[in-house]
């Protein structure tokens, strides 16, 4: 039995790539059963560990923001032929920390062969505070009497079959957007929660315990950190943007 976590670090988020990887080889599915590989897009000339037989590292140019996380799909296709080799596949987003244990109930199942983390930004919120893209031309679209839950983009996966047809399902459609000039209002994370919702009964989903913001006070224990990127430089500096480029956009990007 395999596991795999996928790991975008373009950039300067190759600056949290060590501490994931310690963090998820001591508290993630430490089973003797599990065989754990990490695959790390990024474009830095070395990264920590990868001289080890469980670390691939394949290069990913950066891309401007925000298409390095609209087009990660995209990004993932690169390791095709060896996602296809492995029992279940994540990703976790750059700056993820394990905190805690995390075993087996981050597994999918027979019934649940998708795993993901409701967004602890809207756990607790009603339906009409949901951010989904509402713009019927996007392929993101939500329309205003569906959707139960609001999904992070951070953390999701799967049973490889179940996943690679996501990855597949959403390259298509972001690409099919990009085509007709769209760009969903959260991008990825925009597509993903449409995907949800088309493929509800195949979902398992789990708390804001395993997509925790640092320095946050949520009724949750954390199991899995999103470490605050202000004490690393902040967005800006993490994508290498130049100071005109950040000014310009500043006042359209929340958190």
């Amino acid at each position: 039995m395999k596991t795999i976590g996928i790991y975008i670090c373009t950039g300067k988020y190759n600056i949290f790539w060590k501490d994931f990887f310690q963090s998820s080889e001591k508290y993630f599915l430490n089973l003797s059963e599990y065989e754990k590989h990490y695959f790390v897009f990024t474009d830095a000339d070395k990264i920590e560990f990868e001289n080890k037989k469980n670390v691939h590292k394949i290069y990913q140019k950066q891309l401007k923001w925000p298409y390095i996380t609209l087009d990660r799909f995209s990004i993932f296709q690169k390791a095709r032929q060896q996602l296809e080799e492995m029992d279940y596949i994540y990703f976790f987003n750059g700056n993820m920390l394990f905190v805690d244990k995390v075993g087996q109930e981050l597994l999918p199942t027979a019934s649940y062969p998708l795993v993901m983390v409701k967004h602890p930004g809207f756990f607790d919120k009603e339906r009409s505070t949901y951010t989904y893209e509402t713009d019927p031309k996007s392929l993101a679209s939500i329309q205003i009497d569906e959707g139960i839950s609001y999904f992070m983009g951070g953390l999701n996966g799967g049973m490889t079959q179940d996943y690679l047809s996501l990855i597949d399902t959403l390259e298509k459609n972001i690409k099919t957007d990009k085509k007709n000039n769209l760009m969903a209002i959260w991008h990825d994370e925009s597509h993903l929660n449409r995907y949800a919702i088309d493929h509800q009964d195949k979902i398992k989903v789990l708390d804001p315990s395993y997509g925790y913001p640092e320095d946050w006070d949520l009724p949750f224990s954390p199991k899995i950190i999103i470490r605050n990127k202000n004490k690393y430089g902040g967005h800006d500096f993490l994508r290498k943007k130049n100071n005109w480029f950040a000014r310009s956009i500043k006042r359209l990007i929340k958190w």
